[in-house]
């Protein structure tokens, strides 16, 4: 009768656990013996049901706080994660362990949390009781091995597999686990002989054979590799794991048309992930001169991808890269211009059709596919600057700086402001000068006129840099024009000079750069600098800049260099300087060289 009642009891236990509802409820009055199992009970209630492991932790925490002999609250707390640090899960598992010594999983736990913890000693002194009260568990005997290799005794490990084997028979994990200890070892002609059991065994399964001929390979058996792998394929022609196998064994062999064809086979199969085909592919063409002399048959794989996965955006991608990596931007453009139509939009079709349309200097096109992406992505502030960009390469200056103005409201950080700053600062300008190429040329010949026009828009031009460089003093583009403008201008050199030592101080490599800041030292009659510096500028410049070039004739000319002088101009003009700009200043040489042949003749 009293069994029969503590049974009744537990039930009713049960039953009030599982309505009481997620929340803290109210402990039953229960003797002191079964409050434990009450808040256990909640405890794995919260957990499973509600999922609310704080709670959960809570209730479980309690049991063991007014029992601190319930194992099962012990166990519950380091099976399920609620500890802080791996001493403390070894702490709990390990005290649910000491209370039930016999108990298989709580054993099994700790042996967990003891690896979790790195103390894979005791770890291994405790897996081994368990393998040997559960000799038929091959899972121990994995465990065990994987203990003794990582304490480094690879060669108890293999003892250990080998036990199982006499036990338990061939399990292929542990029969591949105890392969690759062998070859690890050196033991290579032992896994061979391993393997060859394995394929006896199973001699029309294609694994067995692969796995044989990757051995052979390591053993430098090159003809029975490639045998066996003939057989695996044989018998699955289409199977990835033996492919991939086959192709690491061409990749070590550097047989790289093999390497690609077998690549070619992986990539007709559904079986590989799309994420690792284009993986694969990425590797391929990482390399510039693999890609160039594999390029054939790279090509034919991008075109696989580009049939089989047609509307994935990342497979669109790679193909339209790879034809412009190949040179063929209009197929490229034609790529991308086919997948606008796609729902949804995808914003990276739209931001390369138009950087190839404006590449190839189609402002028209350019201004058409701008218009369509501010239409469906009307918050990009990309398809904003583009626009600007088209406005400002048909000179509609007006129409830029207004859709440059309407972008910074979008811009998040101050580096973007200041990029937009400065290209308003630039369009400014632009419009001041009416567009002109040599404005800068002809200005600082005397041959442009400033009005008031001008003078308000060149205003408005500097007050743009000036914002610019409040958010981002280190704008170097803007830095080196603004230092430029006013160079030419004649006005603030030593401001100009500032902002030009800044840019050359960011960027020491770049010609035109040093250009501007030997200018500004010109202009400031600082002439052994300035030739310095263009010195450097032009061994930099691989374009053969005629702009630089006649800079650096005229620092020489002030120097009294005549002839070299001379020389610079010259190459300008081969290099397409505009004559009536470079016959000035040939004239003024002749003329110089002249009176300095003349001046000895009076003085004597």
């Amino acid at each position: 009768m009293k069994r029969l009642t503590a049974i009744t009891l537990l039930c009713t236990l049960f039953t009030t656990a599982f309505t009481a509802g997620k929340g803290r409820g109210v402990v039953p009055e229960y003797p002191d013996s079964l409050r434990s199992v009450w808040f256990y009970t909640e405890g794995i209630k919260q957990q499973t049901i509600h999922r609310d492991t704080a709670r959960a932790r809570e209730l479980l925490r309690e049991a063991v706080r007014r029992d601190s002999t319930y194992a099962p609250a012990y166990y519950e707390l380091a099976a399920n994660g609620m500890y802080r640090t791996p001493a403390e899960a070894v702490e709990l598992a390990g005290r649910a362990c000491r209370l039930d010594s016999t108990n298989k999983w709580y054993r099994q736990l700790y042996g967990q949390t003891l690896i979790y913890a790195g103390r894979y000693a005791e770890a291994l002194r405790l897996f081994r009781r368990l393998q040997t009260d559960y000799p038929k568990e091959p899972d121990y005997y994995r465990l065990v091995a994987a203990l003794y290799e990582q304490t480094d005794f690879p060669v108890q490990a293999i003892l250990t597999l080998d036990s199982a084997e006499l036990r338990l028979g061939r399990i292929p994990y542990l029969t591949e686990m105890k392969r690759r200890l062998l070859v690890s070892t050196g033991q290579t002609a032992r896994a061979i002989e391993e393997a060859r059991a394995d394929v006896e065994a199973t001699p029309y399964e294609a694994r067995p054979h692969a796995v044989l001929a990757t051995l052979y390979a390591s053993n430098k058996q090159d003809s029975l590799a490639r045998a066996e792998f003939d057989a695996a394929l044989a018998i699955d022609s289409t199977n990835v794991e033996t492919l991939m196998m086959l192709a690491d064994f061409h990749t070590e062999r550097q047989d790289y048309r093999a390497l690609l064809a077998t690549t070619r086979r992986l990539f007709l199969s559904d079986d590989m992930p799309l994420e690792t085909k284009i993986r694969r592919f990425e590797q391929f063409t990482a390399d510039v001169r693999f890609y160039r002399e594999y390029y054939l048959q790279l090509h034919d794989l991008a075109a696989i991808l580009a049939i089989r996965y047609p509307d994935d955006p990342r497979v669109v991608e790679l193909y339209a890269d790879h034809l412009i990596a190949s040179g063929e931007l209009e197929q490229a453009l034609t790529l991308y211009k086919i997948h606008l139509a796609d729902r949804p939009a995808v914003e990276k079709y739209y931001s390369m059709t138009i950087d190839i349309e404006s590449y190839l200097q189609r402002p028209d096109s350019v201004q058409k596919y701008v218009s369509e992406a501010l239409r469906l992505f009307p918050d990009r502030v990309d398809f904003h600057l583009a626009r600007g960009h088209v406005m400002s390469y048909a000179k509609q200056y007006d129409r830029a700086i207004e859709a440059y103005e309407e972008s910074l409201p979008l811009a998040t950080t101050d580096s973007l402001r200041s990029v937009i700053w400065g290209m308003i600062g630039d369009d400014w300008h632009q419009k001041a000068i009416g567009g002109s190429e040599d404005w800068d040329e002809r200005m600082d010949l005397g041959l442009v006129k400033l009005d008031a026009t001008f003078r308000k828009n060149i205003k408005r031009s500097y007050a743009a840099y000036e914002r610019s460089l409040r958010y981002n003093p280190d704008n170097v583009l803007v830095l080196n024009n603004y230092a430029y403008f006013l160079t030419i201008e004649g006005r603030d050199l030593e401001r100009a000079l500032t902002l030009a030592s800044r840019a050359t101080a960011l960027e020491n490599d770049n010609p035109t750069y040093l250009d501007t800041h030997a200018w500004v030292l010109f202009k400031l009659g600082r002439l052994d600098e300035a030739r310095k510096m263009l010195q450097r500028a032009v061994a930099l410049d691989a374009q053969n800049s005629p702009a630089l070039l006649v800079h650096y004739g005229d620092v020489l000319q002030a120097l009294g260099e005549h002839f070299m002088a001379e020389v610079y101009w010259k190459r300008a003009l081969e290099k397409g300087y505009a004559q009536e700009l470079v016959e000035p200043r040939l004239k003024r040489a002749r003329e110089a060289r002249e009176a300095a042949r003349k001046t000895p003749n009076t003085q004597n």
